[in-house]
């Protein structure tokens, strides 16, 4: 491991932003060209996804944006994890044995905190924790990037809407400059899109999915992209929805997920797509470059 990554591990499993490796200009001048990368729950390929190592991993290689998951606890934390349970990703069931089916919404902030997000993808990453939404806001400040931050299962969370907002508000993320450019909320639910864009209607929002052409007008009065699966995607609809103006008065953009290999990413990029998602940042990154 060279003496970046593991300072950067060391940091995450320590839970403390003593040591950040901000992105270089230059990084960020690659990252910020069409198509932009961004990593997908951190550089997920590489370390444990949604973990402040994953974000760390990013920022060394030199990504600028990064994607992640939000739910709720039972107490009202809001944390980064992907999966509605901890079993995937957690050492849960050995520490709470007795509470399957392990829902993130049944165990508290403080139970959560206990548990070992970071062993389940490798011995180095023993240690690293499910992180709170303030703690990976404050990582990705820390690293200067720019997030794409995913409403997971809001049927589960009622008001999560209202409350991530209000954590972005507090961690300074609503201010013109993170707004202008560092910042996109994306959902896989359509209300959940909406509800964001009416309560703070300078977020740039996403909404996940391929809607049909004939839908995309309604899309494009509260939300500013249309992220499908690179699997239904084709240069026509890319084009078709391009062709419409979103909310803040831009053509809508198209954001695809989750390709991890050079090929696809150059095909995929010939669409016309805006941006690309990948637990493999690097290396999408370097066949758009052609390095």
């Amino acid at each position: 491991m060279h003496a970046r990554a593991a300072a950067a591990t060391t940091t995450a499993l320590l839970g403390t932003s003593a040591f950040l490796l901000p992105i270089s200009d230059a990084s960020a001048d690659v990252a910020d060209e069409r198509p932009s990368v961004i990593a997908h729950r951190g550089a997920s390929a590489y370390a444990p996804e949604n973990t402040l190592a994953a974000v760390d991993k990013a920022a060394e290689l030199g990504i600028r944006w990064v994607e992640n998951d939000v739910q709720r606890t039972k107490d009202g934390e809001l944390v980064v994890i992907h999966d509605d349970n901890l079993k995937r990703t957690t050492d849960v069931e050995e520490i709470f044995p007795e509470r399957a089916p392990w829902k993130v919404k049944d165990f508290t902030a403080a139970e959560i905190a206990r548990l070992d997000a970071g062993s389940w993808f490798g011995p180095a990453y023993a240690g690293a924790r499910v992180p709170t939404l303030e703690q990976y806001m404050d990582r990705v400040e820390g690293h200067h990037q720019k997030l794409l931050l995913e409403i997971k299962n809001p049927d589960l969370y009622p008001g999560i809407e209202r409350q991530t907002l209000k954590v972005l508000s507090n961690e300074g993320w609503l201010d013109r400059q993170h707004v202008a450019g560092r910042l996109i909320v994306q959902s896989f639910s359509a209300a959940s899109v909406r509800t964001v864009h009416d309560l703070k209607p300078a977020v740039k929002t996403g909404f996940l999915g391929t809607p049909s052409v004939a839908e995309l007008a309604g899309y494009a009065a509260f939300t500013d992209q249309i992220n499908p699966s690179y699997r239904s995607l084709s240069m026509g609809y890319v084009a078709s929805v391009h062709a419409f103006t979103g909310p803040h008065g831009r053509p809508l953009e198209v954001f695809t997920w989750t390709l991890n290999d050079a090929d696809t990413a150059r095909r995929v990029a010939g669409y016309g797509v805006d941006g690309i998602i990948t637990n493999t940042p690097d290396v999408v990154r370097d066949a758009l470059s052609g390095a």
